[in-house]
């Protein structure tokens, strides 16, 4: 809301401060709510009242309760501030029926922290409501793939093309920012003009893959919007032939998911959320499978809360780099603001010229496009 807009009258002002400070010995304002005003205050109250116990009984009494206060909220709040409000609810009053019951899980809005919370849930999710959970999280996934899909493809399509010289190209081909930098040397001034010799082109996809991608994923509960983000970035680079995509996910324990990546449902249903951290472990697994060092880009997302062998983990880390391979450590793939890490391993990461930084979803595309070329990648870790 914007308090302060010329646009808005003092009473439509005054209504607002409101429903901000709540009722009672909270309130300031004088103002008497009515209409949707009222009903917006009492769906505030019922999930930010200022009593304890008035907070306890204001939606956990009974199902219908909570399907009306849903639905409420979906009819007086903007969709953002309605996402805010179910994170909310399930938080502060412990509403675990809000996902046990289909027709209230039906009713919630769908997004990436809902699905997460599916995901940390899936084992005590009741049968009748299983349908219904994946229901919710196909939605997102489906979701999030119209948004990221096509940005992602183009990013590494182009990277993977300019990535191989082709010295002979055809027009179309023709790299011709390259083309003109390699023929500099060959600028006739009488004719102002260069004479390439020398042709620079995009690079032709042989029949196997250009690069080899490895996710490698710190599904830890901290990390639950990085996960669900990296299994829809790990389904979508696993449609582009020119790339052998790997998506491994660990805890304590270390898990191969790359078989379900044609199916973004079932790879996120197969993360655990919550548990220890062993990176150590988890890039032990990750080095077994490395067959082309320099073709290789690693990715590793993790808050770098080492549970394991720290000064194990930072000599493999640093042996995967000398290997040749691009490595890259997210410590937070999400919209979520600034991360909590462990600050002395990222730098330490930092001093070994791996790249350490958070990143949105939005910025991974041409992350991906720029450790494929094998370019400089900065990122802020401080």
């Amino acid at each position: 809301m914007d308090f302060f807009s010329s646009d808005i009258n003092d009473a439509t002002r005054l209504q607002r401060w409101r429903l901000v400070l709540g009722g009672k010995e909270a309130d300031g304002t004088g103002m008497n709510l009515e209409g949707d005003a009222l009903k917006m205050d009492q769906a505030l109250e019922a999930l930010y009242g200022q009593d304890g116990s008035n907070r306890a009984g204001g939606l956990g009494g009974s199902a219908p309760k909570v399907n009306r206060w849903l639905g409420d909220i979906r009819t007086y709040f903007p969709s953002d501030v309605v996402k805010v409000m179910q994170r909310d609810a399930y938080e502060r009053l412990g509403l675990g029926q809000m996902l046990l019951e289909p027709e209230l899980l039906s009713s919630l809005e769908p997004d990436v922290h809902l699905v997460s919370t599916l995901i940390s849930l899936k084992n005590v999710i009741p049968q009748k409501t299983k349908a219904t959970a994946r229901a919710v999280v196909a939605n997102v996934a489906d979701e999030l793939q119209k948004e990221l899909k096509l940005p992602m493809i183009q990013a590494v399509k182009g990277a993977l093309n300019r990535s191989v010289i082709n010295r002979r190209p055809r027009l179309h081909e023709m790299d011709w920012h390259r083309t003109i930098r390699a023929n500099l040397k060959h600028y006739q001034p009488d004719y102002q003009s260069i004479i390439p010799k020398q042709l620079i082109g995009y690079g032709q996809k042989g029949r196997g893959a250009l690069k080899d991608i490895i996710l490698c994923i710190d599904q830890s509960g901290s990390m639950a919007a990085s996960v669900v983000y990296a299994s829809i970035f790990g389904a979508v680079l696993a449609t582009i032939k020119a790339v052998n995509t790997r998506m491994v996910v660990f805890d304590t324990a270390v898990a191969d998911l790359t078989a379900h990546l044609n199916d973004p449902v079932d790879l996120l249903f197969g993360t655990q959320l919550g548990g220890g951290t062993d990176i150590n472990k988890a890039l032990a697994y990750c080095q077994g499978h490395i067959r082309r060092p320099k073709d290789t880009v690693l990715v590793l997302i993790t808050d770098l809360y080492e549970g394991g062998k720290v000064q194990e983990m930072l000599k493999r880390a640093a042996a995967i780099k000398a290997s040749g391979v691009t490595l890259v450590c997210l410590l937070a793939l999400s919209d979520q603001g600034k991360p909590f890490y462990d600050h002395e391993i990222a730098q330490r990461f930092g001093a070994m010229t791996i790249p350490t930084f958070a990143c949105t979803p939005k910025q991974f595309p041409s992350l991906m496009a720029s450790a494929i070329n094998r370019e400089e990648i900065r990122g802020n870790f401080e």
